[in-house]
């Protein structure tokens, strides 16, 4: 790859080899070709580190670093500096992009000068990849950025569903390492300041939640930070910080009812296997509720 590719795409990995091959196939399927698979292996303990050297001996887009791990931070800043495309395409280890993805998100930027960065609406996926629901972000910049000075902003712009600017990331100053969770969040402030910002109507990509994943394993830590990149988010556009304001923090559902919320997505997207599973769980988190055993009854019978 002697010339630079238009679109690069930064993948963060750390033990994600469940749903690794499932990310990885979907960016190399892309309907648009011309982009650079940057992928930070970042101290993988599980057998991530050798499947992420399989699709970098068949595939010469993909360029794997594999190093002890440094935090998800570090290891994002590491692959925006060996950027080399025009755009910069974020990604995760556990979603799946659709194969239209980048060739919709290249035109939005061709077309618009002025936006820096553009997202997409997502179908929520469940562990197994059946779907629970279509996400709903705002389109528009003015709408963004009003949900990006929220404490639930972090929604507004779905990190693995970004592309943009390389410049633009770099003169912002990339993710900042002191902040080691809603980093997406804190970045998209600073772009908004630089450029508009977007979200595609169309979903384009799958984002996986899942009990492994740091939505639900680090929700407290990103409580934390939520107050200071806001506060500072406000004094940058002179503005004055909400006297009324509080969190408002997203917590995961208690086990049972997050299986039974899978279970009832997946029977009602036709999935009754995928639903018998979650009832399982939903059975063996909480034994002795109805709704629980309800679930099974209806995932047994397939409606």
């Amino acid at each position: 790859m002697s010339s630079a590719p238009v679109v690069s795409v930064v993948m963060t990995v750390y033990n994600a080899e469940d749903y690794l091959g499932e990310a990885m196939d979907s960016i190399l399927a892309q309907t648009f070709g011309d982009f650079e698979l940057i992928v930070i292996d970042d101290g993988s303990t599980d057998g991530s580190t050798s499947m992420l050297r399989d699709y970098a001996a068949r595939d010469q887009r993909v360029r794997l670093t594999s190093r002890p791990n440094t935090g998800v931070v570090r290891a994002a800043n590491e692959g925006i500096a060996q950027a080399r495309g025009k755009y910069l395409a974020r990604m995760d280890s556990d979603d799946v992009s659709s194969p239209q993805r980048f060739a919709r998100q290249v035109a939005h930027l061709d077309a618009n000068p002025d936006c820096v960065l553009v997202g997409s609406r997502v179908t929520l996926i469940d562990p197994y990849g059946s779907p629970v629901a279509v996400s709903g972000q705002k389109l528009t910049h003015q709408e963004i950025e009003k949900e990006l000075l929220t404490n639930g902003g972090g929604w507004a712009v779905v990190q693995p569903s970004a592309m943009m600017r390389t410049d633009a990331v770099r003169a912002a100053g990339g993710y900042r390492g002191s902040v080691n969770m809603s980093e997406d969040h804190d970045l998209f402030l600073r772009l908004a300041e630089r450029g508009k910002v977007a979200n595609l109507e169309e979903p384009l990509l799958r984002y996986r939640r899942h009990y492994k994943s740091l939505n639900h394993t680090q929700y407290q830590q990103a409580w934390q930070v939520k107050e200071r990149i806001l506060r500072e988010a406000f004094d940058r556009r002179g503005l004055a910080f909400p006297a009324d304001w509080k969190y408002e923090p997203w917590r995961p559902p208690e086990k049972a009812e997050q299986f039974r919320l899978w279970g009832w997505a997946a029977i009602k997207a036709g999935n009754p296997k995928v639903a018998r599973k979650h009832a399982v769980g939903a059975v063996k988190a909480a034994p002795l509720s109805p709704k629980a055993w309800k679930l099974m009854y209806c995932a047994v019978r397939g409606r």
